[in-house]
């Protein structure tokens, strides 16, 4: 396969050309989070979960339930773009799904090569076609064709499945199949998520194409930031885990960005689950409701030093009632 890199050329782009978005993580950034988050502001896009094409095409009206803001200009109540993301392996399959996801509103489709999870890998999705750049080439020629022009694509991927051998024929094959943005988690499918991403890698490609390139992987606040845009001559990037632990942390960058300082209280975390918990309840059941206000306290305990001293206090709450008094009282 024909590679298509370009010499090396120098980034000079302010730092307030800086774009910032929000990772899709399957089974956390559904429509509510990405909403919460959009509520708090400092990115400048969010992605979807990733929307799974296995044995038939996914229709428009799926897209519709999955992606709720593909009926409103595919932004959030706040204004914010969300990305529609696709994961799987049949070439056919996931351009005729990209055209339905259109048809349902989309306005940006995202392929996830991503993903490390076994049963996804398994299922031939993910990052295990990380091996074979001729069916990354395949799956977004295929998109490509079934997309209007105007509808812009993009790929996230790794370094590499077992090792990075493939990074540079897998990054040629997609950018030969017409994808204008490419995301990169700097760590392959192998290292899951150890510390520390590569960064060094994501530069190595950011010198080398003409796509755009997002880095991804450790970046958590704005010095983090600043790191990796040193390292990599990357002016794009993407927040995930980092988002979760501190909703805050995009507004926070984008102050320090601009020489303001910006501080939280524990009174706006407060408000923030409050306004959280009752988003969950206009859209699940009591249970499930309560499940994912555990699973954030989880999350915001990396960055809360409260939330982990009391995390099995909360932990044990059997209402979002009894998990929001606790909260109250912890702070």
């Amino acid at each position: 396969m024909t590679q298509l890199f370009t010499t090396p050329s120098s980034n000079s782009n302010p730092i307030d050309k800086t774009t910032i978005a929000v990772a899709p993580m399957e089974g956390v950034m559904d429509h509510t989070m990405r909403n919460l988050l959009s509520e708090v502001g400092g990115m400048d896009y969010l992605v979807s979960e990733f929307i799974r094409v296995t044995q038939y095409a996914i229709p428009a009206h799926t897209f519709k339930r999955l992606v709720p803001e593909n009926a409103h200009q595919a932004k959030t109540k706040h204004n914010h773009p969300v990305h529609t993301q696709l994961l799987g392996s049949n070439a056919e399959l996931m351009g005729e799904s990209a055209f339905n996801a259109v048809q349902s509103g989309a306005t940006h489709i995202d392929v996830n090569f991503g993903c490390p999870a076994k049963r996804v890998n398994g299922h031939g999705g993910g990052s295990v076609l990380l091996q074979t750049p001729d069916a990354l080439y395949d799956i977004m020629s295929n998109i490509r064709k079934q997309l209007p022009e105007n509808i812009p694509l993009s790929a996230k991927i790794r370094l590499g499945y077992e090792n990075e051998e493939l990074l540079l024929d897998n990054v040629a094959a997609i950018e030969s199949a017409g994808v204008g943005t490419l995301t990169i988690h700097g760590r392959t499918k192998k290292d899951g998520y150890k510390p520390p991403a590569r960064w060094e890698k994501i530069g190595l490609i950011q010198d080398r194409t003409k796509m755009t390139v997002v880095a991804n992987g450790d970046i958590t606040n704005a010095d983090s930031l600043l790191r990796c845009k040193a390292i990599t001559g990357c002016q794009h990037f993407m927040i995930g885990r980092g988002s979760l632990n501190n909703p805050f942390v995009f507004k926070q960058i984008r102050a320090q960005l601009n020489g303001v300082e910006q501080t939280t209280t524990n009174d706006a975390l407060l408000n923030l689950f409050n306004s959280y918990c009752k988003q969950l309840k206009e859209h699940y059941d009591e249970v499930a409701s309560l499940g994912r206000l555990k699973q954030w306290c989880g999350h915001l305990r990396f960055e809360y030093p409260t939330i982990k001293e009391h995390l099995q206090t909360l932990r044990r709450s059997s209402s979002t009632n009894e998990l929001i008094e606790r909260l109250n009282e912890i702070f």
